[in-house]
């Protein structure tokens, strides 16, 4: 007889095409996972997976039982996890982790539509995600995805970021990369840190090579970087949910458009918290947000 927990397994690792990885997710040991897969194809009487040393890929059959398992466990899972939730006790206080900008941009201006208290957290990716292991946090936006047993991401939006200079900067225009880049190399920039987030971004992805280029002013915080820009302390690299008051207002403008990066931004939570009312509240009311400035 198969056990229902074999199909959890099953789809895991086909989620992760990796045993190891769908262990540390189900919070299993990697040999207790092997266990379920090799007992669910016994069952079935055929390999669902064909391994070797580096990855594990689908058979045809292993395809065709995810697709039939999938929206099955998925439902009865969500289930399960409503019927939890309402035994669960309120939240009273909610616990909000981001980055400064992005909160003071996208969070803040959103507090009065929230009906709870908030505590919120700044700092890096890393910092939060630790804040959130340990209980100091129930939900957080970020823009990077860590394979972290018992943490749920979902997404939420993309963030693009470009290039920008004060408004009355001269661009010398070209038609190749190459010279573009020999252009930016020589210009002042201001940057996040030394080591030139976001700008080393846009170098590999565009010019695939490191930037030759030292910054004439480091400014750990986004909303300072601008106004270094618009009062022409250099060129930087902002998200463009910071600049649209200071284009429409003439302080800066773009340079080489083109030359863009996109970061996937995520919500992050603990899978236990997933069905918490307050956690969808938080998401529903950011995500209005987002829909708003679409209209």
């Amino acid at each position: 007889m198969v056990d229902f927990e074999w199909y959890r397994s099953f789809c895991t690792i086909y989620k992760h095409q990796s045993v190891s990885e769908a262990a540390k997710t189900r919070m299993m040991t990697q040999p207790a996972m092997s266990q379920h897969l090799t007992a669910l194809e016994a069952e079935v009487g055929e390999a669902l997976f064909i391994r070797t040393t580096r990855k594990i890929t689908p058979t045809e059959r292993g395809k065709e039982l995810y697709s039939q398992l999938a929206p099955l466990i998925e439902l009865l899972e969500n289930t399960t996890m409503s019927f939890k939730a309402t035994s669960l006790p309120t939240m009273s206080v909610i616990k909000i982790g981001a980055a400064h900008e992005f909160f003071s941009e996208k969070i803040l201006p959103q507090l009065p539509k929230y009906n709870s208290c908030t505590i919120s957290h700044f700092g890096t990716a890393e910092q939060l995600l630790e804040l959130l292991k340990e209980d100091k946090l129930d939900i957080l936006i970020m823009s990077k995805r860590f394979q972290t047993p018992g943490v749920e991401y979902l997404k939420f939006m993309d963030e693009e970021f470009v290039i920008v200079a004060p408004s009355d900067y001269e661009i010398v225009e070209f038609d190749n990369l190459k010279l573009e880049e020999q252009w930016l190399s020589e210009q002042k920039w201001v940057s996040y840190g030394l080591e030139l987030p976001i700008i080393r971004r846009i170098w590999r992805e565009h010019f695939k090579k490191r930037p030759q280029i030292r910054p004439i002013h480091v400014i750990p915080n986004l909303h300072m970087i601008l106004k270094a820009v618009e009062i022409g302390a250099g060129l930087s690299v902002i998200p463009t949910y910071l600049l649209q008051n200071s284009l429409e207002t003439g302080r800066t403008k773009v340079v080489y458009k083109h030359l863009k990066v996109k970061n996937e931004l995520y919500f992050a939570y603990q899978l236990k918290n997933k069905h918490l009312p307050l956690i969808n509240e938080i998401i529903s009311v950011i995500r209005e947000d987002k829909q708003d400035q679409r209209v």
